[in-house]
């Protein structure tokens, strides 16, 4: 094609493009409805995920739970029940094992179909620096909190393709955008997962495959307990984010097919600034902001990730 046609083409796709964004902060995309469709959920058990799974019960998706943790898989299906009058299928499921990824997911696609609605929400976290972690606490980082999603979407996203109808959701962090002083191994996990999944809504983009949609969650601290004692030295601006409040803004982030969602907003203000100033400056608003001691007090558990 023409250059000079080509950099045109660019040009006025650009100010559509802003013009459309700019309309979307005052007249969000409407909301799709996921009633009937199969939502299978990581990381179903407890905290974040717990959330997740009632809320789209009650827009009438049916629910398939994963977790590691039995009997709080089955306490978060029995509270589906109770709430919703619907049934939950439950399995324990370790993601971070490959075959039993492929066991677990060929049995769901026997006894309730293809999944069209799949959530990355497990994983764990040490919260302790490099040095200090043991090389195996390392390693299942690595193996729950990203390799995990490789077998997954090796799973269930063929059938999705095959019908051009899907969801594939990561639930990152913020920690996956920007390194933090004591949480190495899961930073490197979680920058793992949002490139992962960015790299494979590109794929889907390139393919034609429209109907597949993807969304990548990059949440502050979740106050779930599981990182109990995080600190943030200026709450109003960096809040520590209540679980109720992540999974309305997740869910709302789902329904209107939104790509990236940062919370809270000021996620967004860091990631500009981390790309365009001098590293001498960014350390120091680091140091202002209390980014080196968000980990200082920790004292949450290795269980199910937010």
């Amino acid at each position: 094609m023409n250059f000079f046609l080509e950099t045109l083409m660019v040009f006025v796709f650009s100010v559509v493009y802003n013009l459309e964004a700019f309309f979307r902060m005052f007249i969000p995309a409407r909301k799709k409805s996921v009633a009937g469709e199969i939502v299978l959920l990581t990381g179903a058990g407890s905290g974040i995920g717990r959330l997740i799974a009632l809320e789209f019960a009650r827009l009438g998706a049916r629910l398939v739970l994963w977790d590691i943790n039995e009997e709080g898989n089955k306490e978060t299906a029995r509270m589906i029940k109770e709430s919703h009058g619907s049934r939950a299928h439950t399995y324990t499921c370790d993601c971070s094992k490959r075959e039993e990824v492929y066991r677990v997911a060929d049995q769901v696609k026997r006894e309730v179909g293809d999944v069209t609605i799949l959530v990355n929400n497990a994983g764990i976290v040490t919260g302790k620096k490099f040095l200090q972690c043991p090389d195996s606490l390392l390693q299942k980082t690595m193996e729950v909190n990203s390799i995990a999603h490789f077998w997954t979407y090796k799973a269930f996203l063929p059938a999705m393709i095959a019908g051009n109808h899907g969801h594939l959701v990561s639930i990152a962090s913020s920690a996956g955008l920007t390194g933090v002083n004591g949480l190495a191994d899961y930073c490197a996990s979680k920058f793992a997962a949002v490139g992962f999944a960015e790299s494979v809504a590109l794929e889907l983009h390139a393919s034609g495959c429209d109907g597949v949609k993807t969304t990548i969650v990059c949440p502050f601290f979740i106050n779930t307990g599981m990182f109990d004692g995080a600190y943030t030295k200026w709450p109003s601006l960096l809040p520590i984010l209540e679980p109720e409040y992540a999974c309305r803004k997740i869910i709302d982030a789902v329904r209107r097919d939104q790509v990236y969602l940062c919370i809270p907003r000021f996620i967004y203000v860091i990631l500009a600034l981390k790309s365009i100033l001098p590293t001498k400056l960014g350390v120091l608003l680091g140091t202002y902001m209390g980014s080196f001691d968000f980990m200082a007090q920790f004292k949450g558990h290795q269980t199910k990730s937010d």
